[in-house]
C-alpha cells in the first residue's frame, strides 16, 4: 500500500513539474515539428548558432499581429549574429479555425516570414510553459544544446511599437552576447491565451 501512495506522490509531482513548464537556466526542451514549407525543423538543426528565438505566436490575435513585424525585424536584426527567431503554432485549429496548417502558410506567405513558422501538433508549448501568444523564450548555447536565457514578452507596449521604452528581448539578446545572464531573465507576456 504504501508503495502504490508513494508512487502516485510521485506521478502527481512529476506532473507538476511537466506542467510548470521551463524557467530561466533550465535546459531547452527539443522539438521537432512541420514548417509552413512542408520541411521538419528542429530545435538541433539550430546547434551551430549562439542561441535562439523561439516565439509562441498564431495567425489572428491582436497582440499576434501587432508584434508581426517587429518579430520580423528581430529576425532579420539578430540571425547574422547567431540568434534567428523560430515561430511555432500553439493553437488547436480545431478551436481557433484561423490557426490551421493552409491558414499559417497564407500568412507566412503575404507577410514574407524570414523564419521558420511551425505547426505545434505535439504540444511543445505545454513543456515550455507557454500561456499567451506571442511568448518568447530566449535559448543560448550551452554545451551540446541549449539553455533558457529568457522568457516572457517582446517589449514593453504591445500594441504601440513607437511607444515601446523597453526592448526586453533584445536587452536580452545583447546580454547573451556579452557572457552575461539578461536581467530580467522574465517578463509577464502579454497576448491572447493559447486555444
Amino acid at each position: 500500500m504504501k508503495k502504490i501512495i508513494l508512487t502516485g506522490i510521485m506521478s502527481l509531482f512529476a506532473l507538476v513539474l511537466v506542467h510548470g513548464g521551463l524557467k530561466p537556466g533550465d535546459k531547452a526542451v527539443p522539438f521537432s515539428l512541420k514548417n509552413v514549407d512542408g520541411q521538419t525543423v528542429s530545435l538541433s538543426d539550430y546547434n551551430s548558432e549562439k542561441g535562439v528565438v523561439v516565439i509562441f505566436t498564431c495567425n489572428p490575435c491582436p497582440f499576434a499581429k501587432a508584434y508581426e513585424q517587429r518579430i520580423i525585424d528581430l529576425h532579420n536584426q539578430y540571425e547574422g549574429m547567431g540568434f534567428p527567431v523560430v515561430a511555432i503554432n500553439p493553437n488547436n485549429p480545431s478551436v481557433s479555425p484561423e490557426d490551421t496548417f493552409d491558414k499559417m502558410k497564407e500568412r507566412a506567405k503575404e507577410k514574407n516570414y524570414p523564419f521558420p513558422y511551425l505547426v505545434d501538433d505535439k504540444g511543445i508549448f505545454k513543456e515550455y510553459g507557454a500561456t499567451r501568444t506571442p511568448h518568447v523564450y530566449l535559448l543560448s548555447k550551452s554545451g551540446n544544446g541549449f539553455e533558457v536565457a529568457y522568457i516572457g514578452a517582446i517589449d514593453d507596449n504591445a500594441m504601440e511599437a513607437s511607444a515601446v521604452t523597453k526592448k526586453y528581448l533584445q536587452g536580452a539578446i545583447k546580454s547573451v552576447m556579452s557572457g552575461e545572464k539578461p536581467k530580467p531573465a522574465s517578463t509577464k507576456a502579454i497576448g491572447c491565451t493559447i486555444k
